[in-house]
């Protein structure tokens, strides 16, 4: 057995502790996106593979037994290359991936498709709006200049983001309820604007949204082609065929 994990997420980072406890062979690939990736107890390559066939001759190369696509929910071109890359080189895949956040009481959300469809739903007079959505795709909110940008990178750009009127703070999660109200009310933020990618460590700027009482655009996730999925590591090592008790 040979595990591959496509990784970049907190529970990719999990899965590798718990592989390399059990002396499990795995190898960890970043896709190169940070400056500065957390390291990991695992061999770790970095950057792309060079689209479907890169990876299928990769998987075959390394004898990939196993791929565990760990990468962030809306990695959706990585997502679709790891279904396509499996079956070609008869990989066994499994998506390791975070269940999606549900609208509770008190929430005011807005869900739309797509990035496009976010930028057209901040149709109206200027606000303060807090773009929680990586620095990829900040160019398509410029469509929206009236409006001041609140942004929150996990690295400085190395270019000025492509808005005619913001604010960027650098900062990496897991965030907490009471720093991002302080982040809401400092910055007077209007409406957020984020992507559902799950998960506990992300959450709190809508518990703080929910607190304040503001809308927000729920960007929903991209449609991927059918995949087994694990929403933990346990559920992943059950699929490999491995106890969860340490050192088994």
């Amino acid at each position: 057995m040979k595990v591959l994990i496509l990784g970049g997420t907190s529970e990719a980072g999990a899965l590798a502790r718990a592989l390399a406890e059990r002396e499990i062979p795995a190898l960890f690939s970043y896709a190169g996106r940070t400056a500065a990736p957390k390291p990991q107890p695992l061999s770790t390559r970095v950057g792309g593979f060079g689209g479907v066939d890169g990876l299928a001759a990769f998987l075959a190369a390394e004898r990939i037994t196993h791929l565990v696509d760990a990468t962030h929910p809306f990695a959706e071109q990585m997502s679709r290359h790891a279904v396509a890359a499996a079956a070609r080189a008869d990989t066994a895949l499994i998506a390791l991936t975070r269940p999606p956040w549900e609208p509770q009481e008190g929430d005011r959300w807005q869900r739309v498709a797509s990035i496009e469809a976010a930028v057209a739903a901040l149709a109206g007079p200027p606000e303060r709006v807090l773009l929680a959505i990586g620095r990829m795709h900040l160019a398509a909110f410029a469509a929206r200049p009236e409006h001041h940008y609140v942004l929150r990178l996990v690295d400085l750009p190395e270019e000025a983001p492509p808005l005619p009127r913001h604010t960027l703070t650098v900062d990496r999660g897991p965030f907490t309820r009471e720093g991002d109200l302080a982040l809401l009310r400092e910055h007077g933020v209007d409406r957020l604007v984020c992507k559902n990618a799950g998960g506990a460590g992300a959450a709190a700027k809508l518990e703080a949204a929910r607190t304040l009482r503001l809308p927000v655009v729920m960007i929903d996730r991209p449609a991927l082609p059918p995949r087994r999925e694990a929403h933990d590591s346990d559920a992943v090592l059950n699929w490999l065929g491995h106890t969860t008790e340490r050192g088994v």
